[in-house]
Formats: C-alpha cells, sequence, structure tokens
C-alpha cells in the first residue's frame, strides 16, 4: 500500500500561503468550540525517521491555544512503564474532556519498531492488534476524537534527510547508528508498516497517510484532515441526543436473567473461631511468603473487592494485609468519580492505579461500578452500561496477558445478614459512622441490584479472570475462604 502512494505531490509557496491561514484560524476556532462541547481529541504521528514529526506537530501547535493541548513523547519504555501493561503509559496520557493530546509516536511501536526489532509475531501480534483497536473504540466511544497519521518518505528521500542532519554540527546528535539501520531495513519495515495499518484503519480511527516529502503539502494534509475530523464530530455530536442503545456482543445476550447465581450460593459455610485462628495464622504467614516471591519474580497482582454493603470488605482487606510488608501492597478505596475524573473515560482512573510487576494492588471496589450503582443510580447511560461489559472483559483481558494475577471477589451475604449488620452498626456509637442514608437507601433497592450483579457476574466471569463469590454470612468463614483464594491464585504461577 505505501508503495503505491504518490510522494511527488507538492505544493507552490504562493498556494501554501494562501491556504494555511484560513485553516489555522479554522483550527483555532474549533479548538475553542471543542472546549466548550467537552470534546477531547488525540491526534497521533507515526512516520519513518527523519520525516518530520517534531516539525509538523510544531506547525499544528502555532494556532493552539498552549492551555488546551498537551504534546506527549513516548519514545523507549522507562522503568517504571516496562513494570505495567503496555496500553497503561497511554491511558493516563489520554485527555479529559474538552482537551487536546498530540502523540509523538505512540502506542504503534509495538507494531511496527518493536515487531522489527524484538521479533513479535503469531499470537502476540494479534492480541497487540486486538489491544489497540479495543483501545481507540472505548476512547471513541466515550466521545474522544482520535485522528492518526502516517508521515511516509522514500528510502532514499530518508538516507539525504539522515546525511543533512549529519552534516550539521547542530543536528547530527539527532541520527544514531540505529537510525541507518533502519534505512537498510526499509522494505521490511515498509511490509510490517503495511499490515499495521491495514489491522487497525477502522471507522472509528483511520488512518491518513500524509506524503511528506513536501513540508506544504503534507502541512495542508494535516491540517485539512484534523479540522475535518473534528468538524464532523461537532456535526455527529449536535445530531445525536446520546442514543440509549445497547452496543452489546450479541454472544454476551442472555436467555434468561431469571436463573440467579446468587440464589444457589449456601450462606450457611462457617468455621469455628478455634478453626478460624489456627488458618488466619496459616495463610498470612504463607501470603507473606507469596509477597516476596512475586516481587522477585516480577509479578503483578490485583485483588478486586465487591459485595453488598456491610458484607465484611473492610476487615476482610485488613485480613489479607495485616502480615505483608506495606511496601509492597497498596489498597485503593473506589468512591464516587471526582470531577477530573468525570471528565475521563471511566476507565481512566482505574488504569492510573495498576500496580506494578512485583507488586500487589487492592481495590475496594472498583470498574465494576460502572454496571451496578452506576446503572441503577442513572449516573451513566444504558447504553454506556451495557457498553461496558465488553469493555470491561477487555481492559482485563489485557491486564491478564501481560501477566497480571486478576482476583475478583464477590462478597455475599442475605438481606436478612444485611439488616443485622446495618442495626448493629447504627446502634453502637463506635460503628455509628459506618452506616449512612444512603445505606438504607440503596437496601431498598436491593431486588434491582441483585439483577443487576447477577449479570455482571454471569457476562464478566471469564476464563482469564473469574469471579470468585465468597460466602460472607460468616466473617470467619469469608475471610478464611478470601486467603485461600488468593493464596490458590498466586501459587498457580510462582
Amino acid at each position: 500500500m505505501l508503495e503505491e502512494i504518490d510522494l511527488s505531490r507538492k505544493i507552490n509557496k504562493e498556494d501554501y500561503e494562501k491556504l494555511i491561514e484560513p485553516l489555522k484560524i479554522k483550527l483555532s476556532e474549533l479548538q475553542r468550540k471543542a472546549k466548550d462541547c467537552g470534546i477531547p481529541i488525540i491526534i497521533l504521528f507515526e512516520g519513518w525517521g527523519a520525516s518530520g514529526k517534531g516539525t509538523f506537530i510544531n506547525e499544528l501547535i502555532l494556532p493552539l491555544d498552549p492551555r488546551g493541548f498537551s504534546v506527549c513523547n513516548t519514545n523507549k519504555l522507562n522503568e517504571d512503564e516496562v513494570m505495567r501493561p503496555f496500553l497503561w503509559r497511554y491511558w493516563i496520557k489520554t485527555p479529559s474532556k474538552g482537551r487536546i493530546a498530540i502523540f509523538d509516536r505512540s502506542w504503534y511501536r509495538k507494531t511496527s519498531l518493536d515487531r522489527v526489532e524484538k521479533g513479535l509475531e503469531g499470537e502476540m501480534l494479534i492480541k497487540a492488534f486486538q489491544d489497540i483497536n479495543s483501545f481507540e473504540k472505548q476512547l471513541t466511544d466515550d466521545g474522544n476524537v482520535i485522528i492518526k497519521f502516517y508521515l511516509h518518505i522514500s528510502k532514499k528521500e530518508q538516507a539525504k534527510r539522515f546525511r543533512k542532519l549529519e552534516g550539521n554540527p547542530a543536528t547530527s546528535w539527532r541520527v544514531t547508528k540505529e537510525d541507518w539501520k533502519h534505512n537498510e531495513q526499509y522494505d521490511k519495515y515498509i511490509e510490517v508498516i503495511d499490515e499495521m495499518i491495514q489491522e487497525t484503519d477502522t471507522d472509528y480511527a483511520s488512518w491518513t497517510i500524509v506524503e511528506s516529502e513536501n513540508k506544504r503539502f503534507a502541512t495542508i494534509k494535516i491540517f485539512s484532515a484534523v479540522i475535518k475530523a473534528i468538524e464532523e464530530k461537532m456535526e455527529n455530536a449536535a445530531l445525536e441526543v446520546r442514543k440509549d442503545i445497547a452496543i452489546v456482543n450479541k454472544a454476551f445476550e442472555l436467555k434468561s436473567i431469571n436463573a440467579s447465581v446468587l440464589d444457589a450460593i449456601d450462606l450457611t459455610k462457617d468455621i469455628t473461631k478455634e478453626e478460624y485462628k489456627h488458618k488466619l495464622k496459616e495463610y498470612q504467614d504463607r501470603l507473606r511468603e507469596l509477597e516476596h516471591l512475586i516481587y522477585m519474580k516480577r509479578i503483578p497482582i490485583i485483588i478486586l473487592y465487591e459485595g453488598w454493603d456491610a458484607a465484611g470488605k473492610g476487615g476482610n482487606i485488613k485480613r489479607v494485609t495485616e502480615n505483608l510488608d506495606p511496601r509492597g501492597y497498596q489498597v485503593i478505596p473506589i468512591a464516587a468519580p471526582s470531577i477530573v475524573e468525570k471528565s475521563h473515560h471511566y476507565l481512566w482512573r482505574f488504569w492510573n492505579e495498576i500496580p506494578k510487576a512485583g507488586h500487589i494492588g487492592i481495590f475496594d471496589r472498583s470498574w465494576y461500578g460502572r454496571v451496578m450503582v452506576e446503572r441503577i443510580e442513572s449516573f451513566c447511560s444504558e447504553g454506556e452500561w451495557k457498553r461496558a461489559y465488553k469493555e470491561i472483559n477487555d481492559m482485563e483481558e489485557q491486564l491478564t496477558n501481560f501477566g497480571v494475577v486478576l482476583i475478583k471477589l464477590w462478597l455475599h451475604i442475605s438481606p436478612e445478614e444485611q439488616l443485622i449488620r446495618f442495626n448493629e452498626r447504627q446502634n453502637t456509637p463506635v460503628k455509628s459512622w459506618k452506616i449512612t442514608e444512603e445505606d438504607w437507601r440503596n437496601r431498598e433497592k436491593w431486588d434491582s441490584y441483585k439483577v443487576a450483579v447477577d449479570e455482571m457476574l454471569i457476562r464478566t466471569s471469564t476464563t482469564y479472570a473469574p469471579w470468585n463469590i465468597v460466602e460472607s454470612n460468616s466473617k470467619y468463614y469469608a475471610r478464611i475462604k478470601t486467603l485461600k483464594t488468593i493464596i490458590d491464585a498466586i501459587e498457580k504461577v510462582i
């Protein structure tokens, strides 16, 4: 495909000067409108070495208000980034509503440079393409505009530019042995890049190939493409009144939601106090040993807690952590999203908390709020929460593909046991802070929440991230089962 691109296309200076000023004015105007409309914009530049990425980014930002954009340079991974899933460093840099993020190279490094240099092929390559398409789909479904440029020049032109840079003492440092090696491998790279573009050129995030041997032509094409994409988004936003269409893969449709997973759980399970004390020490000691091993082997662990109000999440987490080295784990309590968090994709705040390899991240509530409290309380649209099942499954698959051991726990109690615990909290001065009016309101919606929980368990219990239902009417039993579940999951990978 790239070999068929006509790289001789040019614009003369006179025509360029007539065209560029109106485009700059228009882009500046659209930046203001996008801010007012709360539209996040992602512009990424990929291309050959010396194809002019830095030059074109500079041209593009000149008419923009610098308070409304950021430029992200994503070259080789640093130590912190190596220890997390490859999309982590891009997720945390996605723009909030109304802002522009410009990426000088991007997540496509994995399927271009890394593919040639590190031999990424087969199933791993397929998964990388799947992860990228899923990532871009999630962002565009949430209202982001993604504009992708590939700056194309010939092998001969690249070599010519390298020699020119080397001939100037001020720029010679910019050309490395690696650059010349890439030039020698030009034909190999062009095959890889063709496949990359074909696999990731979608209706929601299409590629624009920019003929970059003539700077003036390329600049006009880039400005025109950015303006067109933003204008189209604004036209669509004006026509759509957030349709609550269930964007759900048919494979996830339930034949009957009346068949409850939770109804089959035996909540009479219990253990004696003596057995509890014995098992607690045994399992806490073993978990401390495993914490050391996962650090040595750089295995990331995520333990995710969901459950009914008063199901005992706090006490359960305490027993899991009280014998661990505090430098090796972090408990992340999840409350209602802040203003900043609401201005991003709902998964953004969770990607920010993903633990690095060798550490344990414990989520006290999680991204599943989207399909429970946000669903029941109408904090998001029907289309958004129905779409979330696939988004969550994709996210968890990306985490486990990286090597994360993901342990998902649903702490289950009966409505009768919940009432007993609510009354105990309300009537005990040292515990009264734990009970709020919101807890009582949520209890009145038990049946609605139960339907949502059942659907969540069915649709998001996967081979790579299954749910573990913990019978929690007995706190002793729940704590021991949780510890054993965590230990068993970690021992499988040690």
